[in-house]
């Protein structure tokens, strides 16, 4: 049996990343990447940061945030050219946190990040807000399945690498320029925002899209599907959504429908795991 069909232990990961030049990162923020960078592969690298996440996670401190000492620095080479894409994780880390505590129950949140380990993070993400320049988070991560908004940045064809393990597939990547990204994002926008304003894809796609604004215009966006791949992959989800907004400006709502209805028989049932698990 695959080990996609298992029953999952941690939640399905994916992530959307932003891949820039060493040129758009303050000189603090390369020094970081540079601390980050390994000679080992790219499936070692997951590996290690996934190993320091687990470790933390069970660690008898009772402290499941990065100390700041171990960065993981993706890199991507682009036409002779090396992008780099920093783990960021005592940022990402706190933005976690702070979205634990506005969604779990008070006795939960505290059992999951007592108050000092909080108060000792809150300090290293305000040393890094000392930084010169406004840091941004160059990778967004989503739970038990891949927001539809995120599959407008994608077409087929665009550059896909399928990660596999004998039987099963370990992770699809997929890369666009950042160009092509922003010209997509801001074609649905424009379409859905004449043609289905109520949807809240548009604003999914609205925050998206000011997001990528906020990066290099030579960067790279990937897409790694993480271990949800094994479960969905070949997955027709770009071309889905992409046809299900152009039946929408088109006015056809049986198009638009018969869109929707494949992907949520794709990716309802990812979602339904989460309660399962």
């Amino acid at each position: 049996m695959s080990a996609g069909h298992r029953r999952t232990g941690r939640p399905l990961a994916s992530r959307l990343r932003v891949y820039e030049p060493l040129s758009a990162f303050t000189a603090e923020a390369r020094a970081r990447i540079e601390q980050g960078l390994t000679e080992n592969g790219r499936e070692d690298l997951e590996k290690a940061e996934s190993d320091d996440t687990l470790r933390r996670i069970v660690s008898a401190s009772g402290d499941p945030f990065p100390d700041g000492s171990a960065e993981f620095t993706r890199t991507l080479t682009v036409d002779g050219h090396t992008l780099y894409c920093p783990s960021q994780l005592v940022l990402r880390s706190g933005l976690a946190a702070e979205s634990v505590l506005t969604t779990a129950p008070g006795p939960l949140a505290s059992v999951l990040l007592p108050e000092i380990a909080r108060a000792r993070h809150q300090e290293r993400v305000d040393r890094l807000a000392e930084d010169p320049g406004t840091p941004r988070i160059s990778t967004r991560e989503s739970l038990w399945g891949i927001p539809f908004s995120w599959f407008v940045l994608f077409h087929q064809g665009d550059p896909t690498v399928v990660v596999e393990d004998n039987d099963h597939v370990v992770t699809v990547r997929i890369t666009v320029g950042w160009a092509k990204a922003i010209s997509r994002a801001r074609f649905a926008v424009a379409n859905l925002a004449l043609a289905a304003p109520e949807m809240n894809l548009l604003d999914e796609l609205t925050s998206l899209t000011e997001w990528l604004e906020e990066f290099h215009p030579d960067s790279v966006i990937e897409l790694d599907y993480g271990k949800v791949a094994d479960r969905v992959f070949p997955d027709d989800s770009p071309s889905d959504v992409l046809l299900g907004i152009e039946c929408l400006a088109e006015g056809d709502m049986t198009g638009a429908a018969a869109a929707y209805r494949r992907l949520a028989s794709r990716w309802i049932p990812i979602r339904q795991l989460a309660r399962a698990s």
